[in-house]
């Protein structure tokens, strides 16, 4: 019985709505998306883009494939009823055959149709890029053309190159198995086919030889990006070999292609073999043997004399690419005549020394500030603000809501995605100050935020952060979940502009399907001014809106204006630079070229994303803002309350380190022979080696006025652990961006940090409380080495954690100040500097106790304050403290503080002697 012709297009129509229900589904999300976010304008341009490139591609594709098949079925048409008897021996019924061959012919026809549509529609962007490219402004010096060229035009060379002979190739198959067939059909020999057959398949054969020519004149200038021997790009065996040779093949494949078009007229295949026979020997001989031979035997016994030239090329190009030439390259004496007037003269640098680490702070947070189960802490920032007038650096969190902690009783689709919307303020403390409990002094803390500085949170509400990773729905009929409040919960309604209508009963179907749960449909919370917020991940977010940039990993959030921002560093690159050696970041990031051109803004609240150009002067972000205008704003359009958090990217800062290691070296000969190669130096976090992490400092760069934000990183040689230089990334007004290198004296020994560690260990003092700690269920946990320069001279800091096994909540017990030949460890930091720096007898007065009025006194919250005045009755009363502290000490078990208490005790006990005396 015959199927009905109406239950096939029934059936066909549903299997392609289905098919392409996907696409289109999401096709209309991201329109609806973007038109929320403000950047209807990137989709837009986008989607018309790979729309239109999907259909040159597929229908040249098409048009190409099916002409070469009306070709073949022309010269060579299929006769069914032949087929039918040598496949079914008769049995099939002709008709149906010819069918199924027309089928089988149309779906050569599409595939490779859609196959080389979706490939050129992933270039989208090379060629917007190549329609609006800009020159670099600096030529290669090998073929003398724009670095613009190889970024913004060859890649769609290229292209276009690979497609070309891929088309040819793909047409040859099918062709040719027409061809194989027909003459089967007939009887023949399927090598004997008529001379019309013969020229088709000649032709297309000569077209992929055409298409390997033009690939070879390509490949020439890919040369530029690749590492044979010593060089990366073009050296020596490039030039004497490899580019002559290259031009040569390029030469020999357009010949062998009018061979082969020579013997169009002839009968038999040995002129066509013999051609490709003779193209294979030399491609072998002129790209494979003649360039090793030249590498292996007249290269490599007088390597450095005929690489200097490219050597040169290599640096020079290496550090334009990776904006390493913008590097000031400093002395830096490191004297050893700091004293303690150094240090109170530097009162920023030493405020805001850090002694929390930021893995033992977040255990800390997490422990005490999580308030709920839901609550998380992802991760601590670093940033410095203005409080009480003071400039302070500072350690912040986000309280996020992590839906996957709420206990299990609790989980359901309305809790999910109705009631459990945001997670809620932010803790935050300076990097300096320690309670006597060992735990940090919080300036921001609790539910909800309460502030002891002028630093206010307004709008805590976090609907967008780093760990939200699903959708909720706002401005509905349920109440959100707000804060916990003792026994109670505190409930609100989203009164912010973020967020894609639902209100309707297409949008509700829409997203339903998007989501593939009909509750969205179904529930009667939604209303008409409903709104659901999706992509809630800053990092997600931003990706989906600007696909062609990259980020950092590293998400920071800003306190500003009473609301809650985060701030992302974006990264233009290419791995099309000429000369430079390239990196790869992550598993799928290969780069040679790499700007900080772009500061994200990302609006806790809303969700809303701003891109402000941190770097002008970089051709990319000036050929993308052409092709989506009004996207990137001028970096002085951002928010005044929001510049000065701007600060030096570390991921760009860690890439410019990890090349300068080699790259710092500019004569060929040294750089040659790896002379002067620097390593990222060691230190031991908590009970193992690490390299050291860059890290923030509020410092006065020598030779400057003020003290500023900068990042910081040192340098060790290669296999010895001396440091030999470090450098500052300045991230303040009018300075950012600028990166400065101070280098040592070659003849002075400077310790490292590997050094310093050593020297600790060795430590009598140090290493007797570190083993009586580890004792009775807890553990020391050593923190980062800090390296501080200070006037022209380094000091280190390294604090140290106390932690119990069955705990999660470390507490700083000491600080470890290492400076020359000095070391000294106290339960502050301000007392172990007057111990390396002053260590002649002084006043202390205790936590929480001033110095009297009318005294000079340096005071630290939560630490001790420091009497210079020595009055009787100041020292009566210092003796009094220092006893409580010994008894204290004895009472806890500390006998190291029971040790110090005692010998502070005697001092004093001396010191009053004294004023007796007088």
């Amino acid at each position: 019985m015959q199927t009905p012709r109406w239950f096939v297009f029934v059936v066909g129509a549903l299997v392609a709505a289905w098919m392409l229900h996907a696409p289109v589904v999401a096709i209309l999300v991201d329109w609806l998306w973007f038109d929320a976010t403000g950047y209807l304008g990137i989709f837009e341009t986008t989607l018309s883009a790979k729309v239109l490139l999907w259909f040159i591609g597929a229908g040249a594709t098409a048009a190409f494939m099916a002409l070469n098949l009306r070709i073949a079925t022309k010269l060579a048409p299929i006769n069914t009823m032949r087929l039918s008897m040598l496949l079914a021996e008769g049995n099939m019924n002709p008709r149906q055959l010819r069918n199924l061959v027309r089928a089988a012919l149309g779906a050569v026809v599409v595939l490779p149709s859609l196959l080389f549509g979706t490939v050129a529609a992933t270039q989208w962007l090379d060629v917007l890029a190549y329609q609006q490219r800009e020159p670099f402004g600096t030529v290669d010096p090998v073929f003398s053309k724009d670095i613009g060229f190889y970024i913004f035009q060859l890649p769609l060379w290229e292209l276009g190159q690979s497609l070309a002979v891929n088309l040819l190739g793909i047409a040859l198959i099918p062709c040719l198995l027409l061809y194989g067939l027909n003459a089967l059909l007939a009887g023949h020999e399927p090598t004997k086919i008529p001379t019309a057959q013969r020229a088709h398949l000649l032709v297309l054969v000569a077209g992929i030889f055409f298409g390997l020519a033009g690939g070879w004149m390509l490949d020439r200038f890919d040369l530029l990006f690749q590492h044979n021997g010593v060089v990366w790009g073009v050296g020596y065996t490039d030039a004497a070999a490899r580019l002559p040779g290259y031009a040569a093949l390029s030469g020999i494949a357009a010949l062998s292609g009018l061979g082969i078009l020579a013997n169009l007229g002839r009968s038999g295949w040995r002129g066509p073999i013999v051609v490709v026979g003779l193209y294979t020997v030399a491609r072998i001989l002129v790209a494979g043997v003649w360039p090793s031979i030249t590498q292996d035997y007249y290269v490599k016994p007088n390597e450095l004399e005929l690489e200097r030239e490219y050597l040169d090329r290599n640096i020079a190009l290496t550090n334009a690419g990776y904006a390493l030439d913008r590097i000031e390259v400093k002395p830096f004496d490191a004297e050893s005549s700091l004293t303690m007037g150094d240090i109170e003269a530097n009162p920023l640098t030493m405020d805001n020394v850090r002694v929390w680490d930021t893995r033992p702070l977040l255990s800390t947070y997490s422990q005490l500030q999580e308030i709920r189960l839901y609550y998380d802490f992802l991760d601590v920032d670093v940033d410095r603000y203005v409080i009480d007038g003071k400039l302070r650096q500072v350690m912040l969190s986000a309280r996020e809501l992590n839906y996957q902690n709420v206990p299990a009783q609790a989980k359901s689709w309305v809790n999910e995605h109705f009631q459990y919307t945001h997670g809620y303020g932010l803790t935050l403390s300076p990097v300096n100050v320690v309670l006597p409990n060992g735990m940090p002094k919080l300036f921001v803390k609790d539910i909800p935020p309460t502030s002891e500085t002028d630093l206010q949170v307004t709008r805590p509400e976090i609907y967008y952060g780093e760990i939200a990773d699903d959708y909720v729905l706002v401005g509905t009929s349920a109440e959100e979940f707000d804060y916990p409040s003792g026994d109670a919960n505190v409930y609100t309604q989203y009164a912010g502009e973020g967020g894609v209508p639902i209100g309707t009963f297409g949008q509700k179907a829409l997203f339903s399907l998007w989501f593939k749960s009909f509750n969205i449909m179904l529930s009667k919370y939604l209303q008409p001014e409903s709104k659901i917020m999706m992509r809630r991940q800053i990092s997600e977010r931003v990706r989906h809106l600007t696909p062609f940039l990259h980020f950092d990993h590293d998400p920071y959030l800003v306190v500003a204006d009473g609301r809650l921002h985060w701030m992302i560093d974006a990264y233009t690159t290419t791995d099309k630079h000429p000369y430079s050696e390239p990196v790869r970041v992550g598993r799928s990031l290969r780069l040679n070229y790499i700007r900080n051109s772009v500061k994200v803004v990302v609006d806790a609240y809303n969700g809303s994303v701003d891109y402000f150009i941190s770097d002008a002067e970089d051709p990319l972000i000036r050929v993308y803002g052409k092709i989506f205008p009004g996207v990137f704003k001028p970096l002085e359009e951002m928010p005044e309350f929001l510049q000065p958090h701007i600060r030096y990217p570390a991921d760009f800062f860690d890439i410019q380190t990890t090349m300068y290691r080699a790259y710092h070296m500019t004569d060929p000969t040294v750089f040659y022979n790896k002379e002067d190669m620097w390593e990222i130096p060691q230190e031991l976090y908590g009970r193992q080696e690490q390299a050291m992490e860059s890290y923030t400092l509020i410092m006065k760069l020598p030779g400057e006025e003020t003290a500023e934000f900068i990042l910081l990183m040192p340098f060790v040689p290669t296999r010895r652990d001396n440091m030999i230089a470090w450098l500052a990334g300045r991230s303040d007004a009018p300075h950012y961006g600028k990166l400065v290198l101070y280098q040592f004296p070659k003849q002075k020994l400077i310790y490292g940090p590997r050094q310093i560690e050593a020297r600790i260990d060795q430590d009598p003092e140090i290493s007797e409380l570190m083993t009586l700690w580890s004792q009775a269920g807890s553990r020391v946990v050593r923190g980062n080495l800090i390296v501080i320069p200070v006037e022209d001279s380094l000091m280190y800091v390294e604090p140290l954690y106390l932690q119990a096994e069955s705990s999660q909540l470390p507490e700083l017990k000491r600080v470890i100040v290492t400076y020359g030949d000095k070391i000294a460890m106290r339960t502050t930091l301000d007392e172990a500097l007057r111990a390396v720096f002053d260590p002649a007898p002084r006043v202390v007065a205790p936590v929480g106790v001033e110095a009297a009025s009318g005294e000079e006194g340096v005071a630290v919250e939560g630490q001790p304050a420091v009497v210079l005045s020595q009055t009787w009755q100041n020292l009566a009363q210092q003796a009094n403290y220092d006893l409580e502290a010994a008894t204290a000490a004895q009472k806890a078990g500390d006998w190291a503080g029971y040790g110090e208490a005692l010998e502070a005790l005697t001092a004093t006990l001396e010191a009053l002697e004294g004023q007796s005396g007088e």
